[in-house]
């Protein structure tokens, strides 16, 4: 089993970043001579997906010339939230109903991805299709964070992901299935909502990356990491 489509959130005011991000999005913010938006399209055409999704608000018009002017080796389409914003749960579901797919990958650029990644992401891949998971997380153990001042958001246990602890983070990369919204309509939510109701049937899938997670959590955060 495979995944063609990627999405990836691009549509936030980036607002812990400020005052860089007041005219610049979060996404094109560079690493290194890297923009993180470069970093995850990189990693996701490393994974062997064949189309990306993006998804557009704050400060679009740049990432639409970013992307015409990259010229990337993969077919991208940047489709706006709209007149408002879409938070991260209505941001997906209007891009997944553009597309045939029923499986997507989903990532968020605020982690600065690397080919480091390739071998686990595949790996949660198969998982999702062996357990038949409906949605799985990739989730990093604290004690990997760069950033020691971010909190844990859930605990992991036998690839099933709880609130008993916490003790993992999500690191922005996740595997979903349509099927887990249905019933909602495109309009502002967090995915966190669909997470919760998951978790209670027992059923939100999650895979340890070992990897050290590199998230631009704030101003101060990314400054260290340009020299990280």
């Amino acid at each position: 089993m495979k995944i063609n489509t990627a999405l990836i959130l691009c549509a936030g005011y980036g607002k812990r970043l400020n005052p860089i991000t007041l005219k610049i999005p979060k996404p094109l913010l560079k690493i290194k001579n890297s923009t993180l938006l470069e970093n995850c399209i990189n990693l996701i055409m490393l994974i062997g997906v064949k189309k990306i999704l993006i998804n557009s608000f704050y400060l679009k018009e740049q990432i639409y010339e970013f992307i015409k002017k990259k010229n990337f080796q993969i077919e991208i389409e940047v489709i706006e939230d709209g007149i408002n914003i879409l938070d991260t749960g209505g941001g997906i579901l209007n891009l997944i109903s553009r597309s045939d797919d029923e499986d997507f990958l989903v990532f968020n650029p605020d982690t600065i991805w690397n080919k480091n990644y390739i071998i686990e992401i595949n790996d949660m891949i198969d998982l999702y299709f062996k357990k038949k998971f409906k949605n799985i997380l990739l989730l990093a153990n604290k004690n990997l964070s760069y950033d020691k001042g971010l909190n844990g958001d859930f605990d992991l246990k036998h690839n099933l992901i709880t609130q008993n602890s916490k003790k993992f983070i999500y690191t922005g990369c996740q595997i979903l299935n349509k099927s887990i919204f249905a019933n909602k309509k495109i309009k502002s939510f967090s995915i966190f909502e669909i997470w919760l109701d998951l978790i209670k049937n027992n059923s939100l899938g999650g895979y340890e990356s070992k990897n050290e997670f590199l998230h631009t959590t704030n101003l101060e955060i990314f400054n260290k990491l340009k020299d990280h």
